[in-house]
Parts: structure tokens; sequence; C-alpha cells
């Protein structure tokens, strides 16, 4: 796929991924033009003066709940990346409406926008929390995807395709516990909610190159979940403060022990690749099956958890992730 004569519009690109996506898609594909869509202009002028001032780049105020605006950004769009979202738990346990307005009305207008302006391709990124949701956060991810693949059928007639992204938590993005522990770092005690606790991990940079890589590949339909190593939560906070004492204060409402990114039922229509699942509609007739020819079907029962994964980070390899962090943190320029 070419991408030097390509628009590409990011919802929420002020944010941890829209600002690594920008640097590495600038850097790496030389894109005609990247439009960042946010609503909060201090963020955008910060983001312009920590050196994101590249000529390719253009700075929309705008938010996805509104529908006419986000027509307005995506006139000549070849491509959105859809990562705007209010994703704290407990904010969006607080304030449901709120994540209601901005997580499934936001991504309803982000479709119909780009249906709309004749945008050609659209990729959602969605969590693992969406999957079996424990919490509003994750319910309303769950709406969102389904109303992006199912869009598919409003679009068949038209050049626009809708896919997914869903992948766990990224380390160091902003809000993410990363940030937490090296601060609680400095008292000598680091909080963990449950001492059997296990999540999905990977950087910034994994998750920007799966994104443009599920762009190039997409057809419209998918949901695209990468192959990624699980961590316990204890040796995260074990590697980032070895001497602190570790209290466990109690698991918190709407969290899970354990995340899912494909559950049994997905995986009846899923395919395996080499580094990624890829599931495909369960119950349409436009497009999106040709991926059952590129990889192999999954066994009955299959599911992808952070506890039945494969792939594990020990403490050393948790290091390795959070090498950069740790340096950030102590420049004070990590987000937290």
């Amino acid at each position: 796929m070419d991408w030097t004569n390509k628009v590409i519009l990011i919802t929420g690109g002020t944010g941890s991924f829209g600002k690594k996506f920008t640097k590495i898609l600038l850097a790496e594909k030389n894109p005609k033009k990247v439009i960042i869509f946010s609503r909060d202009e201090l963020k955008q002028h910060e983001m312009r003066v920590a050196g994101y001032n590249d000529p390719r780049l253009r700075y929309f105020i705008g938010d996805v709940r509104d529908r006419e605006r986000l027509v307005r950004a995506m006139h000549g769009v070849d491509i959105v990346v859809h990562a705007a979202a209010l994703k704290q738990v407990p904010a969006c346990e607080y304030n449901p409406m709120e994540a209601i307005k901005t997580n499934i009305i936001g991504t309803s207008n982000v479709i119909e926008a780009a249906l709309d302006a004749g945008v050609g391709k659209v990729l959602a990124l969605s969590t693992d929390k969406a999957v079996s949701p424990a919490n509003l956060y994750g319910g309303t991810k769950l709406v969102a995807e389904k109303l992006v693949i199912q869009s598919n059928a409003y679009a068949a007639g038209t050049a626009t395709r809708y896919s997914c992204v869903r992948y766990g938590n990224v380390v160091g993005s902003r809000g993410s516990i990363v940030p937490l522990f090296l601060k609680q770092r400095a008292s000598g005690k680091i909080t963990v909610t449950d001492e059997r606790m296990t999540r999905f991990w990977l950087s910034l940079e994994q998750g920007v190159h799966f994104v443009i890589t599920c762009i190039e590949q997409m057809e419209g339909g998918e949901v695209f979940v990468p192959k990624i190593p699980s961590t316990k939560v204890v040796d995260l906070a074990r590697a980032i403060a070895p001497e602190a004492q570790i209290e466990i204060i109690g698991i918190r409402p709407g969290e899970k022990l354990h995340e899912d990114l494909l559950s049994a039922d997905e995986a009846r229509h899923a395919i395996e690749l080499d580094k990624m699942y890829v599931v495909q509609p369960a119950e349409a007739t436009w497009f999106g099956y040709s991926w059952k020819d590129k990889g192999k079907p999954l066994p009955e029962g299959f599911s992808y958890t952070s506890d039945n994964n494969t792939e594990w980070l020990d403490v050393e390899g948790i290091k390795k992730y959070i090498a950069p962090f740790e340096a950030d943190f102590v420049n004070g320029t990590l987000e937290g």
C-alpha cells in the first residue's frame, strides 16, 4: 500500500497513541497529510510546540460527539483511525452517560461521517475490556465494536470499509498503571488489587505498527487481535520497585482478575496467523471472509486470555519494556 498520496485523520490525535502514531507514520510512510482531530486546544498547542509542527500536519478542534464537524474534517480524507474515547474505568462508572455519548454515539458519528465523506478505510481502536465486559467502559467499547463491524452492511455498495483492532494494556500510556507504580515507588509501598491478577501488555510502538499493518491488510469487517505477552501485575510491581513493599488492597468494582482478547464464541469464526488472530464477521453477506484462506481455524473451545497465554514476560522482560518510561519519568516528561 502506497501511503504517499494518502490523507489520514486520527480522532483523539493528541493522546498517547495518537502522538506516537503520528510520529511513526510521518517518519516511515510519508503520507500527504495527517489531521489531528481532538477537542482540547491546549493539548493541540502542547503537541505542536513539542515538535509536532511538520508541514504535513493539520490540527482540527472538534469533538466526536459533533457529527457535522466530523463531516467537515473528513472532507478529502482517505483513512480514519478512530482512537478518541473516554477510557478511565472509574470516570466512566461515575459518568455513565458521558461515556456513552463519547464511546458509542461518538463512534456512530465517526462511522456515518466517514460514509458521507467517502472515506476509504476506517479502523477503530478497541480494548480487551470489550470482551465479556465487567464495567461500563468495556460495555461501551463492545457496543462501539459492533457498530463499526456491522456498519459494513451500510457501506457495502460504497468504497468505505470498517474494521477494528483490539489489544491489551499499553505500557506507559496516559492513565496506565506504569506511571502510577513509578510515582508510588518513592513512598516505598506499591498497591496491587489482587496478587493473582494478570494483564496483556504491548508497547506503544508495537500498537502503532500493528495498526498500520491492519490498515494495509483490512478488507472490512475484521477484528484484528495481536499476539502479545501477558504479565502478572505483582511482577510488574517488582520490576518497577524491587525494594518496595507490595500491599494487596482488594479488587475494585468493575475490575477483572484476567482479561480476554478472544472469547470462545468468537474463536469459532476466527483464524490464526503467525502474529495475530483475525475475527471474521459472524453473520454477514458482504466481505471479510477471504482470511479463512490465509490462516488456520482455531480448535473448539479456544479462548485467548491473559492467564492462558503461552507467552509471558518475567521481571527481567518487563524491565526492558518499562525502561524508556522510567527515563521519561525521571526527566519529568512521562504523561500520567
